[in-house]
């Protein structure tokens, strides 16, 4: 398998994206026009509306903090006359920003927790089982228009602190994960997600 570009892109970045793989190369993009520094490139999209503006297969990974909730399932057409997906495109681009087998690395509130729905600006609300959408060899997500595909990697209930970055958790965060689980008292749910697509 090729090695995946040494690039990280982070979506809705504010001022410190994110870079949970440690890649070399980081990027960002958000609703607000920023300047690009010599730690990371910014670009200006809205991703509700507009592709991610970067090349097909630009990076070794993907990720979205807080960001996923934000992002509307529905919204009709500027004629009135038609809906179309929102949240579906964003993943399809996703998949093809991608290089293949690069990752996705998503970390948003998710139901029954009531941090899903106390933001008024959450309008997508994912449970345990939402990523099965975008996952396997016929994503259910293709009847509305996702074109891609994912192998899940993880897909957990995990304590948001503990889990900025891609690593094994210590006995320390796993004590505390542990602690949590059983009192009920965790919010965030964790995508890593893996790109599957044929190699350019």
């Amino acid at each position: 398998m090729p090695s995946l570009p040494d690039r990280h892109l982070d979506l809705g970045c504010g001022i410190s994206p994110r870079n949970p793989y440690g890649r070399r190369e980081l990027c960002g993009v958000d609703i607000r026009p920023l300047e690009s520094t010599p730690e990371a490139e910014f670009r200006c999209a809205n991703v509700v509306l507009d592709p991610i503006p970067y090349p097909d297969s630009s990076f070794g990974s993907v990720s979205a903090y807080d960001f996923i909730e934000h992002v509307p399932r529905l919204l009709t057409t500027p004629d009135g006359r038609s809906t179309w997906f929102p949240f579906i495109n964003l993943m399809n681009e996703i998949w093809r920003v991608l290089a293949p087998g690069g990752r996705l690395y998503a970390l948003t509130p998710a139901f029954p927790s009531q941090a899903a729905f106390v933001d008024p600006t959450h309008v997508n609300f994912i449970s345990e089982h939402s990523h099965e959408y975008f996952c396997g060899d016929k994503p259910l997500g293709h009847i509305y228009g996702f074109s891609g595909a994912f192998r899940p990697l993880r897909t957990e209930w995990v304590v948001y602190l503990d889990s900025l970055v891609s690593a094994p958790l210590t006995t320390r965060q796993k004590l505390r994960l542990m602690n949590r689980r059983w009192r009920h008292r965790l919010t965030h749910f964790l995508w890593e997600l893996e790109a599957v697509k044929p190699a350019p």
